[in-house]
């Protein structure tokens, strides 16, 4: 079975049209299944009011719909984040008359310059998006090693903790010893569920519930990582070099207080700057692995939010 997630943006509601609705929270998940073939679309559903359901949203994403009826600053701000981010891969959906020409300057120099143009036809996009799936196969390496950070967590009865994950990084199979991060606690892998049917391992990817063993679900948070990856490090203060994306023109200050995005994380924290170089001081620990990318945001930037990216 293969899997592709998509990013559902601009246009509220879309989602529903093309998919069969999930799990809702800041996020809300559709699922398009065809065969071994299926489509996991996540919609930002408490954007524009809260920042983290877009980041979220896009972060898991490893393609990109944007449905585009209106130019304004949200739309603006959710080309910046989907640019920064990386999602390199996508269609543009013109609506209401909205003409290339409108858009071409919003998008200059950005990742959706390589997107293709498509009409709004929801059973022809339902197709496409299975057939990319089907062209979308992984098939996990020999012993591979990966990373599954948590976006909600639930206890079921009959089977225990459980966890709504997808696979961000690598490889995972059914009774790996996982470590919990950042509780560096020892679980197991008892079962895993794909689109509501039992699978014996799951790849990079693929949106996933598993069933852990030695934790229960009241221990965890969203933003917790559940790994077989040993390179998975946590800190609380490191020190890099911003690079702010073009639209941002306010300078950083001393003290300023913004938020660290990473896969299900978005962590207040407060800099430190000296020259082209500045520490951060995390208010809780950070997990990642080095080398990821990280995307700073300062949530009382008014119409843009978005500053900048950073190599962890």
């Amino acid at each position: 079975m293969s899997n592709l997630n998509v990013a559902m943006l601009g246009t509220k509601g879309i989602a529903s049209e093309i998919g069969k609705k999930g799990t809702v929270t800041d996020v809300t998940f559709y699922e398009l299944k065809k065969g071994d073939d299926s489509v996991t679309i996540i919609e930002p559903s408490k954007y524009p009011e809260k920042l983290s359901s877009l980041f979220y949203t896009v972060e898991m994403a490893e393609f990109a719909v944007f449905v585009i009826d209106g130019i304004d600053a949200s739309l603006g701000e959710t080309i910046v984040m989907t640019d920064t981010v990386g999602v390199n891969k996508g269609w543009i959906i013109l609506r209401n008359y909205i003409q290339k020409e409108q858009i071409a300057p919003l998008i200059a120099g950005t990742v959706l310059e390589n997107y293709e143009f498509r009409e709004y036809d929801p059973i022809a996009l339902r197709e496409e998006l299975l057939k990319l799936s089907s062209e979308h196969k992984r098939e996990p390496g020999e012993g591979s090693k990966g990373s599954c950070p948590v976006d909600s967590h639930f206890n079921v009865r009959g089977v225990g903790t459980v966890v709504l994950a997808s696979v961000i990084d690598g490889y995972i199979r059914k009774h790996d010893k996982m470590t919990v991060y950042p509780l560096k606690r020892e679980v197991v892998l008892k079962s895993i569920q794909k689109h509501d049917l039992d699978a014996d391992s799951a790849v990079k990817g693929d949106h996933t519930g598993l069933a852990l063993r030695g934790i229960e679900s009241d221990e965890l948070d969203r933003g917790y990582v559940v790994t077989t990856d040993k390179d998975v490090t946590m800190t609380r203060s490191f020190t890099a070099k911003i690079k702010t994306v073009k639209f941002w023109k306010e300078p950083l200050k001393d003290g300023m207080v913004m938020h660290l995005g990473h896969w299900m994380q978005m962590i207040p924290f407060r800099l430190s700057v000296s020259g082209d170089e500045t520490t951060f001081n995390l208010d809780s620990d950070l997990i990642y692995k080095p080398g990821d990318k990280g995307v700073l945001m300062y949530l009382e930037g008014g119409k843009l939010r978005i500053v900048g990216s950073v190599i962890l």
